[in-house]
């Protein structure tokens, strides 16, 4: 294939390896050179004698090809420029010591090659030889943070954790797709309070109260909450950043890899009512071992309570649902788990499954639960809901399971809708049904943000498209 004229200039000025290692190792000749000249120099108090000069180039290409194969050695040339750090600067040094020793080697080996030459010279060299590469391999990281902080937006960060060194060097080593440059750190944790006025990644760390201080003085227009903040913290550092006129806000978020990401801050997190003091070793003595069978098991409900118990030890997982989407989904987490395409409905098929699988407990979460969809399909919504419940009451009877957990909801409370109502027969009938060797419980949900009931999702689905949001209450 040939080329055009602009296509080979085009070419040429790409980078690569081979590019660069000529770049570098050309440039490096140019330091060696000037290092070694100026200890020299420093050594005679910039007045080299005649006779020392004589041995000059013996000594400095000998400090050339050791230093070349010494860098080479310790991966020197194979560092991407861009990212130089503490680890490269290590690498640096210990290559210059093994050039020092080297050299040494040879000078015992080869003496008249060498002499005269003051041995005070090549430690001197190895100071400004070190300092000068150094610098070279940090001037280009240097200038992209400079670059960077004039054309991205001024950010803070709130939080710290052992995550936020890492954050930072993500930020400011990025490509030009992260739009956040750190200016300030802010240790709203009180554990962290002792932290306060020192810095991290030479970036300083400051209380709450200096927040409006530094939004002013630096322009700040974004802000990074730390994602391992408790949610308590998290909700106050969106309140106080809130306050100050901080609309851009944004989480970071720990990957697998090691990595941080920085995401958008969802209404979930806000809102969100975290658990406390969960006795997780009850949940796992209950679970452990034990087969489970899991109605309505691919929604937003049964899906989490599945994994939960798969996470508990749960020895078989026997999972229904009629969505065949939405089993697949949850199969695709959980590969060991029997999977069942069944409605509730089919009082037959609902037998076969329990008969088949023995199961120990049985958590029934498959249910209507759509508030204005039942209101509009009110025989489908008592089908589903109280003939399809008292299909899985009556087999899981039948079958003598042990323990049985119907998923309610907060609207069976003096219900006023059809869905609730219908919860609340279901309550009522697992209370009154004679449940000869079963115990039957049921647990009222409140609202469960993020499911695929919740209004959290709709409301902010109306404010991105603009509005209004529809309201049902005054």
């Amino acid at each position: 294939m040939l080329l055009t004229k602009k296509e080979k200039s085009f070419d040429l000025l790409s980078p690569s390896f081979t590019k660069r290692l000529l770049f570098f190792l050309g440039v490096d000749f140019i330091l060696f050179f000037v290092s070694l000249h100026f200890a020299y120099s420093l050594r005679f108090d910039f007045n080299i004698p005649i006779e020392h000069m004589s041995k000059f180039y013996s000594v400095f290409f000998t400090l050339v090809l050791l230093k070349w194969g010494s860098f080479y050695l310790f991966g020197i040339y194979h560092m991407t420029w861009r990212f130089f750090g503490l680890h490269d600067a290590k690498q640096l040094f210990f290559a210059h010591i093994l050039v020092v020793i080297a050299f040494f080697v040879l000078y015992l080996l080869s003496t008249p090659l060498f002499i005269p030459m003051p041995r005070s010279v090549i430690g001197i060299d190895m100071v400004l030889s070190l300092a000068l590469v150094g610098a070279l391999r940090l001037s280009k990281r240097l200038t992209m943070e400079s670059s960077k902080s004039d054309t991205h937006k001024p950010t803070l960060i709130v939080g710290i954790s052992a995550n936020t060194a890492n954050l930072i060097k993500s930020m400011v080593e990025s490509d030009s797709s992260n739009d956040y440059y750190p200016i300030g750190i802010i240790a709203i944790q009180e554990k962290n309070h002792n932290m306060i006025s020192s810095t991290i990644q030479n970036i300083k760390i400051s209380g709450t109260t200096e927040i409006p201080f530094l939004i002013d003085s630096k322009q700040i227009s974004a802000a990074i909450i730390d994602g391992s903040l408790p949610s308590e913290y998290l909700q106050l550092a969106y309140k106080l950043l809130s306050n100050s006129g901080i609309t851009d806000i944004k989480r970071s978020t720990l990957l697998s890899d090691g990595k941080e990401s920085i995401t958008s801050l969802s209404v979930e997190e806000l809102l969100a009512r975290h658990p406390k003091d969960l006795d997780t070793q009850t949940v796992e003595n209950f679970i452990e071992g034990k087969n489970v069978l899991i109605t309505g098991a691919g929604g937003s409900i049964g899906s989490e309570i599945a994994l939960q118990c798969y996470r508990f030890g749960a020895k078989n997982l026997i999972l229904i649902d009629h969505s065949e989407y939405n089993l697949y989904q949850i199969g695709e987490k959980i590969p060991s788990a029997f999977l069942h395409l069944c409605n509730i409905i089919d009082k037959q098929r609902l037998n076969e499954i329990i008969q088949n699988g023995s199961p120990d407990i049985v958590i029934h979460a498959a249910a209507y639960k759509h508030v204005p969809l039942c209101e509009a399909n009110i025989q489908t919504a008592i089908m589903n809901n109280v003939i399809g419940s008292r299909n899985v009451i009556d087999s899981a009877i039948e079958h003598n399971v042990a323990k049985i957990v119907i998923i309610s909801t907060d609207k069976a409370v003096r219900p006023t809708n059809v869905m609730g109502t219908t919860k609340r027969i279901v309550e009522l009938y697992a209370q009154n049904v004679d449940p000869r060797n079963s115990e039957i419980v049921a647990v009222r949900f409140g609202n469960v943000l993020g499911s695929s009931g919740s209004v959290i999702p709709k409301f902010k689905s109306q404010i991105e498209t603009g509005g209004p949001i529809t309201l049902t209450h005054p």
